[in-house]
């Protein structure tokens, strides 16, 4: 049994010092934003218990959906890398940007020096997308989202060449018949986000996906866990999304994270089990919880040990 766990949005903090130069552009409402609520929306306290519950349950990878960053500085990449390194070396850890991460134009310039070696396949020596890293059948395949928009515009593209390439990977995969599991930040079904932070080319993917298939989807982006499905050639395909791993638990959503389990052993169609971990507040621990809408991902019960 593969063990991958997925999380994201850990939004790091707190924000570095702040030049008023880099607050020129987009910057400055994404400052204000987080001087007005969003600093108060993230624990990093959370974020610590959440990685240690991940290690307790002893993965073999884990993989980051996206969102280190609050405003796309330099010097958060600095805490990003510190942060990757702490879960591990980028044999056992993937991660791929988010729209925070990308925030700016000059974003994706300081964000691939910092944590590159994350952000790559397991045959190149620098990062792109999509990457491709093979662990015995599991194949895990980041892909980018991260654009630069303008203000109060969340939304994220992948543009036709990475897809076209995905569509390429996903074929020869297909036919080696490994267990191909898909990264990716925003999410790709129809409605998954609001017409602002959607994928704008969410539909290519999923004529891509719909003509090749996956055997899951892991996103994040919208701080809530959740499962759906997008159509698929012969079955559906799982769509898993992710809570952020340090926001604070409200009426709407929990911090937590998934554990992917993989069965090697088992056909494609029943190779892919999900377990949800929710922050409880009252304990400040994490237990076994439930995503909404339930779909039709094979979710196994486990004891919360």
């Amino acid at each position: 049994m593969f063990r991958l766990a997925h999380l994201s949005d850990p939004h790091l903090g707190p924000l570095p010092r702040v030049r008023l130069r880099d607050l020129m552009n987009k910057r400055l409402t994404g400052y204000a934003n987080w001087r007005l609520g969003r600093a108060d929306a993230q624990d990093m306290g959370i974020l610590s218990a959440l990685i240690a519950d991940v290690e307790a349950q002893r993965p073999d990878h884990i993989a980051v959906t996206g969102d280190f960053a609050n405003i796309g500085l330099a010097s958060e990449f600095v805490t990003t890398r510190r942060f990757l390194e702490s879960l591990g070396t980028p044999d056992r850890v993937s991660a791929i940007p988010g729209n925070h991460d990308i925030y700016v134009s000059g974003s994706a310039a300081a964000l691939t020096p910092a944590i590159g070696p994350w952000m790559q396949s397991d045959t190149t020596s620098e990062p792109s997308f999509p990457f491709l890293k093979r662990r015995g059948r599991v194949a895990l395949i980041g892909l980018s989202t991260g654009v630069p928009t303008p203000v109060f515009v969340a939304a994220g593209r992948l543009g036709s060449p990475q897809i076209e390439r995905l569509d390429a990977l996903l074929a020869s995969l297909g036919r080696e018949k490994a267990i191909r599991v898909v990264l990716i930040h925003h999410p790709p079904h129809k409605g998954g986000a609001r017409r602002l932070r959607q994928l704008t080319d969410g539909a290519h993917l999923r004529q891509t996906l719909a003509r090749r298939g996956c055997e899951a989807v892991l996103h994040g982006h919208n701080h809530r866990a959740s499962i759906t499905s997008v159509p698929g050639p012969d079955r559906p395909v799982p769509v898993i999304g992710a809570p952020s791993a340090s926001a604070r638990p409200n009426r709407n959503h929990r911090p937590g994270w998934w554990l992917i389990e993989i069965d090697e052993k088992a056909s494609l169609e029943a190779a892919v089990s999900a377990r949800l971990r929710l922050y409880d507040e009252a304990s400040a621990l994490f237990d076994d919880g439930e995503a909404r809408p339930d779909t039709s991902i094979n979710r196994r019960r486990h004891s919360s040990g």
